[in-house]
């Protein structure tokens, strides 16, 4: 394990927390943060350190495929939007949506149905139902947190999906599964992911009122009601880039040309394995070859679409990137490795889940990781597990929940901020106005790991 700085591992996570809630600019204070982190460690050469870890950050393979299937998501759904697709979707959807609630629970349902990727879930729902919850006068932190919900948690219970590939295959590796049986062993954690389950349940309890609006989601709904603006005043910029791509004027919008996309993602992705980049590759290429052979757009239209998406995409790109340079440095100080050696003391087999999801939930969340940070702890959380001759179930599903738990809370990881991106808010607006669901969704989580433990 990475040796760590005891306390001092923490600086560079408060820093950045400190900095968004006074500056609400994550960008800035992601790159403070991975500054103070490596002032710590190189001192003086902390800026050769940070050139270092930028340039090992944008060519790991990792961040280049979020960098790609990000940007060429953001293309594709600019060429529905320039098509009238989207608009031809959001139509049609009007005949199912009569009320604020049923627009919210049409939303919830759509985004169960884009299980393969949590990215395409966000990206997709969000930009197909914006003008729907406005016509309905929701605000779009109520439809990012709706989106939010059934991104990472719906692809973390469905196995069908990039997640469920991934940690197979880290599950593999690891030792916990044999040779070809890392999903099954995967499959069998489902039922133990209690913090997934909760957020999506949870969706529908809010809809209907019987969990009121709470803190920050109360002022944005209240701020719709008083000026009728759905978009905060603060993501100006966010929907300007958004309405910045129109719908060709003299066309007729076909829900075929949004309907046929998404399905052939779907397919594609599950074609090569749960692969979302190739899966992107063959649809984008699929829709604008279609549409300019029907004539919807002509070549230089079409093109100038799908690089004006990418373009589209750059802040968000922008706020993921710096995530990873935090968690680079986090790695590099310790920060899990300290947060491990604190708890070991007090484990025991029936308080494992429970404290497993609580510790590394908090450590998910402070650094925007999610499948990194299950990358470094699964090994150690198995050993742990092992020795202390824990239900692996269990603790699969604790370690799981955790990293579900910070995708979806954290105001700085990649589904918040591609959902934010999509609904038209800011990343820090949509954390906070979700958190208070997302820490109901934790309380049920642990309390319920708690009791599985007294069993």
């Amino acid at each position: 394990m990475t040796e760590h700085l005891g306390f001092i591992s923490v600086i560079p996570t408060l820093i950045v927390f400190v900095l968004a809630v006074w500056t609400r600019r994550p960008i800035e204070s992601l790159i403070a943060g991975s500054i103070a982190g490596l002032l710590i460690v190189h001192g003086g050469g902390f800026i050769g350190a940070f050139a270092e870890t930028s340039i090992r950050v944008l060519t790991d393979e990792d961040v280049a495929w979020v960098i790609l299937v990000c940007g060429f998501m953001g293309s594709l759904i600019a060429i529905l939007i320039r098509t009238g697709a989207t608009a031809a979707f959001t139509s049609y959807m009007t005949r199912f949506v009569k009320s604020q609630k049923s627009a919210l629970y049409v939303t919830w349902i759509i985004g169960i149905f884009m299980f393969v990727d949590d990215y395409l879930n966000s990206l997709a729902v969000g930009s197909a139902m914006r003008d729907l919850t406005d016509r309905y006068r929701i605000s779009r932190e109520k439809l990012a947190y709706v989106v939010d919900s059934t991104a990472a948690p719906i692809s973390v219970i469905i196995p069908l999906s990039t997640w469920a590939v991934f940690f197979g295959g880290l599950l593999e590796a690891n030792g916990v599964a044999a040779d070809g049986e890392g999903v099954i062993t995967y499959i069998r954690a489902i039922p133990y992911m209690f913090y997934a389950w909760a957020a999506v349940l949870l969706v529908p309890i809010v809809i209907s009122g019987r969990i009121p609006n709470l803190g920050s989601m109360r002022a944005a709904e209240q701020r719709v009601i008083d000026t009728g603006e759905t978009v905060p005043p603060e993501a100006a910029h966010i929907e300007r880039a958004n309405q910045a791509i129109r719908r060709k004027e003299g066309i007729t919008p076909r829900i075929s040309l949004y309907v046929l996309p998404m399905l052939s993602l779907i397919f594609f992705t599950l074609y090569f394995e749960i692969d979302f980049l190739k899966g992107i590759y063959v649809s984008l290429t699929g829709t604008v070859l279609v549409i300019i052979a029907m004539r919807v757009l002509d070549l230089h239209d079409a093109f100038d679409t799908v690089i004006d998406g990418f373009k589209m995409m750059i802040e968000p790109l922008g706020v993921l990137v710096a995530a990873f340079i935090l968690k680079d440095v986090n790695d590099a100080i310790g920060l899990p490795a300290y947060v491990i050696e604190t708890i070991e003391p007090h484990l025991t087999a029936e308080l494992l889940p429970a404290i497993i999801f609580v510790t590394m939930g908090l450590v998910s969340f402070a650094t925007g990781s999610n499948w990194g940070v299950f990358v470094i702890i699964l090994p150690i959380v198995v050993t742990l597990g092992t020795n202390l001759g824990a239900n692996m179930s269990w603790v699969i599903g604790a370690t799981l929940s955790a990293s579900t738990f910070g995708s979806h809370a954290c105001f700085y990881s990649d589904a918040t901020v591609l959902t934010a991106q999509a609904t038209g808010c800011t990343p820090l607006q949509h954390a906070i106005t979700q958190i208070p669901y997302a820490l109901i969704a934790a309380l049920i989580t642990t309390v319920g790991y708690l009791a599985l433990g007294l069993l």
